[in-house]
């Protein structure tokens, strides 16, 4: 249904899953990047869970890109070495809080084409909790906000109100332990994205269809999401929680880039 190469279509009454389908090229060069990314970091002398933080960190500034840009898998494939890099140079991220910013972009952005049902809104809380618990309290907040400005959209992928309070309540809780904190090199990716936030958050049509039902992507719909991980890796910034959220920069980052050189070669 996408000319862009989509993954593999969701069970269905979920906002959230969307498995990888091998038989599209961008999806197998996602599983065989982030196994490559481990396996570099292993050979480098990384411990095992070091060396696999890696390779999910490579995996989730992939699938982020996704979510922020459906029209061009070819952002998302140049995102994956860029966060698995940023894992490596800065240390690996908190996985389970770069899960929730991505489970809440992709819910606001509404690529799977349904409105976020009960499961997923537990989905979301569980994981703005443990990211609360992880001490990445920044990323905790990105699903609630996530909800938050799907509430405020009058469309069939409408969150409601009480979903965002109640999964923004989540992230709330107190930290079980510090965050993974900042490193120099996810400050710079974290800058370079917000550099660019003038060509990421501009206005642009989106072509690929849903996963899940016969209708586009809602392209206001994406360009929120733009927007909300844009002031996300703004306050991780300066909140000084920039290693954990190295996957979303690194994705913000490539699509900026390629939204810049397209206008300039316009």
């Amino acid at each position: 249904m996408s000319p862009a190469e989509p993954l593999a279509p969701a069970p269905a009454l979920s906002a959230l899953a969307r498995p990888l389908d091998f038989s599209v090229p961008s999806n197998r060069y996602a599983a065989a990047g982030m196994v490559t990314a481990a396996l570099a970091a292993r050979l480098s002398g990384r411990a095992g869970r070091e060396a696999l933080e890696v390779g999910l960190a490579g995996f989730l500034g992939w699938a982020t890109a996704r979510e922020l840009d459906p029209d061009h898998p070819d952002t998302a494939n140049a995102a994956l070495p860029l966060a698995a890099l940023a894992a490596l140079l800065g240390g690996g991220p908190n996985v389970l809080a770069g899960l929730g910013a991505l489970s809440g972009l992709r819910t606001l952005a509404a690529t799977v084409g349904h409105p976020p049902q009960a499961l997923d809104v537990a989905a979301l809380a569980g994981q703005a909790a443990l990211a609360a618990r992880g001490g990445e309290r920044v990323a905790a907040l990105v699903p609630g906000a996530a909800l938050a400005l799907s509430a405020g959209r009058g469309d069939a992928f409408q969150a409601s109100g009480g979903a965002a309070a109640g999964v923004g309540a989540a992230a709330l809780l107190p930290a079980g332990r510090g965050s993974r904190g900042r490193h120099v090199f996810t400050d710079l990716l974290a800058l370079a994205a917000l550099g660019i936030t003038p060509w990421l958050t501009a206005p642009e049509a989106v072509q690929s269809g849903c996963d899940r039902t016969p209708q586009r992507v809602p392209a206001e719909r994406v360009r929120l999401a733009r927007g909300l991980a844009a002031g996300t890796l703004g306050a991780a910034l300066l909140g000084r929680q920039t290693r954990s959220l190295a996957p979303l920069a690194a994705a913000a980052l490539v699509v900026g880039l390629r939204r810049a050189l397209q206008r300039r070669n316009a």
